[in-house]
């Protein structure tokens, strides 16, 4: 017994103070997150290609859980602080409780009316002191017992507190695992471009070369040089079969240095023509002074004009200059002027003379307008230069919302020109992007390249075109060595190997227990808009689900599709009819 009402003492205040009590259905439901966590971790696992959507679903997920554990694991410490702080409160009360646990024994004994009968005191005062007796006798009695009935509530209390703090540690154990996992799958994702870049290194030369060439088969302008800028909106076309896929590519074709539609933009908004060199260029100054430099034509242009290594001074060349719209903006014209000459000399200065085509810069034999030969007056000597010299003042037609360096697309490295979006605010989707990039008035701003002579001469494939491009994809991954075999159908083969048809494709497939795709039935893409690629190629048929990333899809497409239908850029998109 003692030993019981030693231990009372020590707890007692703390349920006469403020209960605590972490509510079991907490716990349960923190309990019930966490499996959900670790059921949609298993999950992911499981998946081939674990989507970027559901990493961040899981992480949002994570995050929530983490701030109830941190929640919870604050409410505990509190408590416990609580209990130490009431604990050192009990010990001045535990001498006046032992008392009265003393004096409830002694009256215990003496609470007898007999007692207090053959007691010596009077008639009066023997009814008062035994009344007095038997209701602190009561009083003592209830006292006791509800410190006695509140001990042990406390201790059923403080066994739920201890399990409370193990269940949550082993929450905190499963959501660091979870964590780990997460944070695993991120770094992977981020990751990917780079596993991307390995698996297009692993293209052979002759790969290349064919996908290089069945883009040059285009005859995409690299500029606006060559007349007015053409591409058909395969979107108003129907090629007599539904569902029907195609991939529309943003700008064409190399998207270095100025943007020839983006400089209308921005002249449109305002910009002059040094605002708008600035916005694609970078370490450059401007320097003029290059009125007597001389240039040499050589070679025949887009139209049957030859040129014999033919002498002009600098500005007399740009005079015969077709670059540009002369109806555009003059501060668009005074910024192609600039970027011309600089490229002008520059080409000169490297090789000695310059092509008056595409190769270089489209020269006519006449004159261009007076409002480009006042562009050229206007910008009269006028260059970008970098350490004395001047630079390539590259340009294309339509760069698609942005730009990228010269090393991005040809290799090698220049200082001045420049990865950027080229859009008039943040963009987080496609309908973004076409609604503020400067170059939004660009019939190419957004097209599928390439066509059939049927199906209304346009990019469109069938459902089971889509799926042999797939499982093409599929069969490569599995083995390497059969990618000489998966050129494209419609051709003879480059490599002089048999081009393995698409029945041809799925028997492979299924020979390597891969489920091979007979029809597509949804495609997706997600991108990149901070830096303007098409990460993520996502499908669905009969064949399942699958992921693909933007580059390795794009190279596998370019090398089977049929006829020259291509993704012509790093950022494409799917539309479906």
């Amino acid at each position: 017994m003692r030993k019981v009402f030693l231990l009372i003492p020590l707890l007692l205040l703390v349920l006469i103070y403020q209960p605590f009590v972490i509510r079991a259905d907490e716990v349960e439901d923190l309990q019930k997150q966490i499996n959900e966590l670790s059921a949609a971790r298993e999950k992911s696992v499981a998946a081939t290609k674990p989507l970027e959507g559901q990493l961040n679903a899981l992480k949002i997920q994570l995050a929530q859980i983490q701030n109830k554990l941190v929640s919870l694991s604050n409410s505990i410490k509190q408590k416990e602080k609580d209990i130490s702080i009431r604990t050192d409160k009990l010990v001045v009360q535990q001498s006046l409780l032992s008392q009265r646990v003393r004096s409830y024994y002694i009256r215990s004994y003496m609470a007898s009316p007999l007692t207090v009968i053959f007691s010596s005191v009077g008639s009066g005062d023997l009814l008062r002191e035994l009344s007095y007796r038997q209701a602190a006798t009561k009083e003592d009695q209830s006292v006791i017992s509800q410190v006695t009935a509140d001990m042990l509530d406390l201790i059923t209390q403080k066994d739920k507190l201890e399990k409370d703090k193990k269940s949550l540690a082993s929450m905190q154990v499963e959501v660091d695992k979870n964590a780990a996992f997460i944070g695993g799958e991120v770094n992977k994702a981020k990751d990917y471009q780079s596993t991307l870049s390995k698996q297009i290194a692993s293209l052979s030369a002759k790969q290349q070369e064919i996908i290089n060439a069945r883009l040059g088969s285009l005859n995409l302008p690299t500029s606006l040089g060559a007349g007015p800028l053409i591409c058909t909106d395969d979107r108003n076309i129907n090629p007599g079969f539904s569902p029907a896929f195609a991939f529309f590519t943003f700008g064409i074709p190399h998207r270095v240095g100025m943007n020839q539609y983006g400089a209308l933009g921005r002249a449109k908004a305002g910009q002059s023509a040094e605002d708008i060199l600035r916005a694609y260029f970078q370490n450059f100054e401007f320097s003029s002074g290059h009125e007597g430099e001389t240039i040499k034509v050589d070679g025949t242009n887009e139209f049957g004009q030859t040129f014999n290594n033919e002498s002009m001074s600098l500005d007399e060349y740009l005079k015969h200059l077709y670059e540009m719209p002369t109806s555009w903006p003059a501060a668009a014209l005074q910024a192609q002027a600039i970027a011309a000459r600089s490229y002008g000399l520059a080409i000169q200065k490297s090789k000695g003379y310059v092509r008056p085509s595409q190769s270089d810069q489209v020269v006519k034999k006449e004159l261009n307008s007076s409002a480009w030969i006042a562009a050229v007056e206007a910008t009269k000597g006028k260059i970008m230069s970098s350490g004395g010299q001047p630079i390539k003042g590259w340009f294309a037609s339509t760069a698609g919302g942005y730009t990228f360096t010269s090393a991005d697309v040809w290799g090698g490295g220049t200082s001045y020109t420049k990865r950027m979006r080229d859009t008039t605010g943040d963009v987080s989707s496609f309908a973004d992007l076409m609604a503020k990039s400067y170059d939004k008035d660009s019939p190419c701003l957004y097209a599928a390249q390439g066509y059939r002579k049927e199906y209304g001469k346009s990019a469109w494939l069938k459902s089971d075109e889509l799926a042999d491009i797939v499982n093409v994809l599929l069969l490569s991954r599995n083995d390497s060595s059969t990618q000489e075999h998966l050129y494209q159908p419609d051709k003879g083969n480059p490599a002089g190997q048999e081009t393995w048809n698409a029945d041809r494709v799925k028997q492979e497939l299924r020979s390597r227990s891969i489920t091979p795709f007979n029809s597509i039935s949804s495609v997706s893409v997600s991108a990149d808009f901070g830096s303007g690629m098409t990460t993520n190629v996502s499908i669905s048929g009969d064949g399942g689900s699958q992921s693909f990333g933007g580059n390795e899809f794009k190279n596998f497409f370019n090398l089977r599709a049929p006829a020259n239908i291509s993704i012509v850029g790093p950022l494409f998109n799917v539309e479906k009819k």
